[in-house]
């Protein structure tokens, strides 16, 4: 395979990567934000301070940053945001639940971890804008 079959592949890679995270973090977004009364009262009852707020932040955070990693524009900041959330859901929720639990937990911390840490690729919002990030 040559550097432009690789970088093609690489780049293809990142856009079904970001497709499938996209994916989880609108859709359970969009449920947070539509069922924001028992997601308030579910942080709450797990300790998570402010659950009347936090509850918004976490559900505007995962839908509207689910369409930015969508798009791959600015991928880097909400991805370091949902890898954050992930970190907490897992501490918070899913850590005394045993691994099992975890493991779609986990997946999503790494899969946001490494949109993070590579970008959105070429085929995104970044690449035609011209930007690096």
């Amino acid at each position: 395979m040559n550097a432009n079959e690789l970088s093609k592949n690489y780049n293809i890679a990142l856009l079904l990567l970001r497709l499938g995270v996209a994916a989880v973090f609108i859709y359970h977004g969009w449920g947070k934000i539509t069922g924001i009364e028992g997601v308030q009262q579910f942080f709450g009852n797990v300790g998570i301070p402010l659950p009347g707020i936090m509850a918004w932040v976490v559900g505007i955070t995962e839908f509207v940053g689910g369409i930015m990693v969508l798009t791959g524009f600015k991928i880097k900041i909400p991805s370091i945001l949902l890898a954050i959330i992930m970190v907490v859901a897992i501490l918070t929720v899913k850590m005394g639940q045993g691994f099992e639990a975890a493991r779609v937990d986990i997946l999503l911390l790494m899969m946001t971890s490494s949109l993070a840490l590579m970008g959105s690729g070429s085929y995104s919002l970044d690449s035609m804008m011209g930007s690096k990030d």
